[in-house]
């Protein structure tokens, strides 16, 4: 064979080779076409989910504002991240699972909200890709506006490894292609962390505080609701404290739980006083006796202050 034909017989495979690439890059394009985003919301409502980690966490943290907002027709979900079977000093397992979810489905009916608790054992949740799906999932089918949890520097690692899984959620749950199956958002939520008092690596900062005076009722009745954390005092608790067989101490002991949720939710009005002023007034703000704190995450939207007075709608006006 001469180099012509050599030559020529190159040329005419390379032209194959290039209509085949062409036909598999179209057949390639066809099959990852971009997925749909999630409808916008067309009652023109906020739409919260919160995530903690033990079916009692969200209820203590976020109850107040919780019961706020659904008093306002806002759509607000709290989702239990552990089922809390290890969570009492005498109760374990599916019995006590069962126990936790009716209690914090009373709480939902308390604050007129929404509840789930997901399938996964008290104390051993990880920041595994199918748990961040799943986070990415229920963020998505909510069309959260915001996002609360726990930070990550926390005590239980529980409450650690939830945050984890909201905070890898952040950003991802607008990627179209992660978890193609639901919908992307087309706007990354506003991520937001519960109050607490760790100072290690960094402090909790009061971003924003709310006065919840109007539902603090609502939050005692549901933190007595909890009665196998509050009342029987879940896993360092024991017989004595709520006992079956004497009704006089069980009385003393749900006046005990309740007037120390009241304290503890005055306490952080007192802590956050000028931040209330912040956003209330000096006058409003020294008048509020029960609050809760809240700190934007960097890892969602970064709100301005006019947004926020938007998505927390029980400010005084600016």
């Amino acid at each position: 064979m001469n180099n012509k034909s050599v030559k020529e017989g190159w040329f005419v495979r390379s032209l194959l080779l290039c209509g085949v690439l062409l036909i598999l890059a179209g057949t390639l394009h066809a099959a990852v076409t971009k997925p749909a985003p999630a409808p916008e919301a067309a009652d023109g409502k906020l739409r919260i989910i919160c995530f903690g980690a033990h079916p009692d966490d969200n209820e203590f943290r976020a109850g107040g504002v919780a019961a706020m907002w659904a008093a306002q027709g806002h759509h607000v979900k709290f989702v239990s991240c552990t089922n809390g079977d290890i969570g009492h000093w005498g109760i374990a397992g599916g019995p006590l699972a069962q126990i936790r979810t009716a209690e914090v489905e009373r709480c939902a009916k308390i604050l007129s909200i929404e509840t789930e608790v997901l399938d996964i054992h008290d104390g051993e949740i990880m920041p595994t890709l199918d748990n961040r799906r799943t986070f990415v999932r229920l963020i998505r089918e909510w069309r959260a506006d915001i996002v609360m949890c726990h930070r990550p520097n926390d005590y239980h690692p529980d409450h650690r490894y939830s945050a984890i899984l909201v905070q890898d959620a952040g950003y991802m749950v607008t990627v179209p292609f992660f978890c193609p199956g639901v919908p992307y958002l087309r706007r990354n939520p506003v991520f937001l962390f519960y109050q607490d008092r760790f100072q290690k690596p960094n402090p909790f900062a009061a971003d924003i505080v709310v006065g919840i005076d109007a539902v603090i009722d609502k939050k005692v009745e549901a933190a007595v609701a909890l009665a196998s954390q509050t009342l029987e005092g879940g896993c360092n608790g024991n017989e004595r404290l709520y006992p079956a067989d004497d009704p006089a101490k069980r009385k003393q002991r749900e006046k005990e739980v309740r007037q120390r949720f009241y304290g503890r939710f005055a306490s952080t009005a007192n802590r956050f006083r000028d931040e209330l002023a912040k956003w209330y007034g000096q006058d409003r703000a020294g008048k509020i006796k029960h609050a809760e704190a809240f700190e934007i995450c960097e890892y969602g939207r970064r709100p301005s202050p006019d947004e926020i007075r938007k998505l927390f709608p029980f400010f005084s006006s600016p």
